[in-house]
């Protein structure tokens, strides 16, 4: 495809990126980066980079990903609550601030040819190119103009959340959770400089409230910072902190908006990074997700003989890959609006939880990066020596675990058939998308006494999930052995359910398809 003119609106990492992706595969190609603000300005602070991240960007492009490990600060990761810390041995984890990440991009671009025109605003209406790709952020002008043809749809989620840093490196990233007379906050935190730390404090409304934030956000103005906020969070947090000082810009509580659009392109426009989809900060960065956009739109029109082909191929290649980070970043985002209920856990376990909440890494996956660290927490789990857990086959061995419940023993965590039709047993079919949504929450305030809480529902996976999260909610609100049904398939998704205690027993529906089953005869359930 012979591209004469490309103009890029907003000049954040996913544009710059794009740009110089596009200019060094279309080399002939004019391509100019629209960017309002001036080279040195931004808001935030540190950006992460994981290792799938890193190893993206090396294959689309390595120059530039050398540039940018460079100049970021290597991290390891951690835990505590209270007096107990669990420390991860990542080894790969690399942050940047976001001004140096910027400064490289920018200088990565004008090396291949790039144009950038500073304290610039343009509209896509206004511009003669072949391409204009709208890099334009959360906040896109571009998505709101064209909003009947994008169809943008925008959810908020029920947390609060706010943006700080910090002048110290932390030993490592770390969360950590305070509780005050208020309520409890929960701090993401991680180095990103020899002398500078991003924090992410999060918390739920009712404590918002009553430490009277709700006042204090009202006070402050749109390109200010919540002074009393971060003064009230710096006490907090001084342990964590080593009694430095919290840093704003711009920093005020808010709620995430997880972005998504019915289409991505139309004519010559194509949205590119926030201006296209979000996803919740626990699960990644917004950074990472337009800068792998942009790899994919510089392949589709490297491959493409037009520019209708190329955009349409782009979002038919990229969006099963958004939308399933969507998915879940969203179950993250619930996890860690309930995250106070879980932090009776011993503090390897509540990793173990923390690493499994939303599907995308299983026990054993775990086990096999962190085996000390996650042999501890089923040790916590089981009730038994860290050095009893075998090497191998962990999913089946958490399964196998006995469980006592009130005057019940169960020699295995599954539950037998007749338990189903106990008269002290009721059963529940599970059908909504959310454990945490109205109808969710009605059910749970609304649950029937009973000695057993069965729980069904489809068997796809995305559901089973849903159940056990329901589970856990529901484990926190009776005295009840809730049982959660699952497919065979299903059953890595089990075992980290019962190592994170989100549930206490499953049922295999099929079990007769199940390798591991029989070894799991027998059962015996005493009272």
């Amino acid at each position: 495809m012979n591209l004469e003119r490309v103009a890029v609106l907003g000049g954040g990492p996913g544009g710059l990126y794009a740009a110089r992706l596009i200019k060094r595969s279309h080399p002939n190609a004019e391509v100019t980066v629209y960017e309002q603000s001036p080279p040195d300005q931004t808001f935030g602070f540190g950006v992460g980079l994981a290792s799938r991240t890193q190893r993206n960007l090396r294959e689309a492009d390595p120059a530039s990903l050398e540039a940018i490990v460079a100049a970021a600060h290597a991290h390891e990761m951690s835990m505590q609550v209270g007096d107990q810390i669990a420390r991860l041995a990542h080894g790969d984890l690399l942050a940047i601030a976001r001004t140096t990440l910027l400064a490289v991009l920018q200088q990565q671009a004008q090396n291949a040819g790039v144009q950038i025109h500073f304290g610039e605003r343009r509209e896509a209406s206004e511009l003669d190119a072949d391409l204009i790709i709208a890099a334009d952020g959360i906040n896109s002008a571009t998505r709101s103009q064209m909003s009947d043809t994008f169809e943008p749809r925008i959810d908020t989620g029920a947390g609060l959340y706010l943006w700080c840093g910090t002048d110290f490196a932390l030993p490592s990233a770390i969360f950590v959770p305070v509780t005050t007379e208020h309520g409890t906050f929960v701090a993401h935190a991680y180095p990103y400089a020899a002398d500078r730390s991003t924090f992410l404090i999060e918390t739920d409304e009712e404590t918002w409230r009553r430490a009277g934030f709700d006042v204090s956000t009202d006070r402050t103005a749109p390109t200010a910072s919540d002074g009393f906020a971060l003064e009230y969070l710096q006490d907090a947090f001084a342990d964590t902190l080593q009694h430095h000082r919290l840093i704003g810009n711009r920093t005020r509580w808010t709620r995430f908006r997880t972005i998504s659009c019915e289409h991505w392109h139309s004519g010559n426009v194509v949205l590119l990074g926030d201006a296209a989809h979000t996803a919740h900060y626990s699960i990644g960065s917004g950074t990472k997700l337009a800068m792998e956009d942009a790899i994919a739109l510089d392949h589709a029109l490297t491959a493409s003989a037009n520019i209708d082909d190329a955009l349409a191929d782009y979002e038919r290649a990229r969006r099963p890959a958004v939308e399933y980070l969507q998915r879940i970043a969203h179950r993250s985002e619930l996890w860690w609006e309930s995250f106070p209920q879980r932090m009776a856990l011993p503090v390897e376990q509540l990793l173990i939880a923390y690493m499994t909440r939303a599907g995308k890494v299983s026990l054993n996956r775990f086990h096999d990066t962190a085996p000390t660290l996650v042999r501890k927490g089923l040790a916590s789990y089981a009730d038994v020596p860290a050095d009893a857990i075998p090497d191998t086959d962990i999913t089946d061995w958490t399964i196998g675990q006995p469980l006592d419940h009130g005057d019940c023993r169960f020699e295995h965590r599954i539950a037998p058939a007749d338990l189903r039709d106990a008269t002290t047993t009721t059963v529940l079919d599970i059908d909504f998308d959310s454990a945490w949504g109205p109808e969710a929450t009605a059910l749970v305030e609304t649950a029937p006494t009973a000695r057993t809480l069965w729980l069904t529902g489809p068997s796809t996976r995305s559901s089973l999930l849903s159940r056990l999260d329901f589970a856990e909610r529901l484990g926190h609100h009776t005295d009840a052995v809730v049982v959660v049904e699952a497919p065979t398939s299903c059953r890595a998704d089990v075992a980290a359910g019962l190592a994170s205690v989100r549930m206490h027993l499953a049922f295999f529906r099929d079990p007769a398809t199940s390798d591991a089953d029989p070894a799991l005869s027998g059962l015996r359930v005493s009272t």
